[in-house]
């Protein structure tokens, strides 16, 4: 799973095994390791309890939890994305993105895309 943040987002792409994953089994995680023994987890959950997409942080662990029906549908389907919004208590919104994620269009050096829905314009055109 691809963790990306920018501002007031948070973004997951997920390969077709962790799609599989939190639709069966209800949880996928990543972890990045720092010097020493610290780390950073974050959590794609599917959750019966949860009425839309939320995130929450604790403890070095960013949590995702998405409402267990929408997970269920997105897995079985084609539907690329789950969006969702969640206010911040100031006004402003916490835009929450989880994709499927898709082989590039273009070969890329290091990258193992064997795992990658494939993509809906390849051979059409570049990246």
């Amino acid at each position: 799973m691809k963790l990306r943040l920018l501002d007031d987002s948070i973004r997951l792409r997920l390969t077709r095994t962790e799609v599989d994953t939190v639709s069966s089994d209800g949880l996928v995680r990543g972890r990045v390791r720092f010097a020493g023994t610290n780390s950073f987890d974050y959590v794609l959950e599917s959750s019966p309890a949860t009425v839309k997409p939320e995130a929450h942080i604790s403890n070095n662990v960013l949590t995702v939890r998405v409402p267990k029906l929408d997970i269920e549908s997105w897995a079985d389907s084609e539907a690329v994305s789950i969006k969702g919004e969640q206010g911040l208590g100031d006004g402003g919104q916490l835009k929450i993105l989880i994709e499927k994620d898709f082989a590039c269009l273009a070969p890329r050096v290091g990258e193992d895309e064997t795992d990658m829905y494939p993509h809906p314009k390849a051979g059409t055109e570049k990246c």
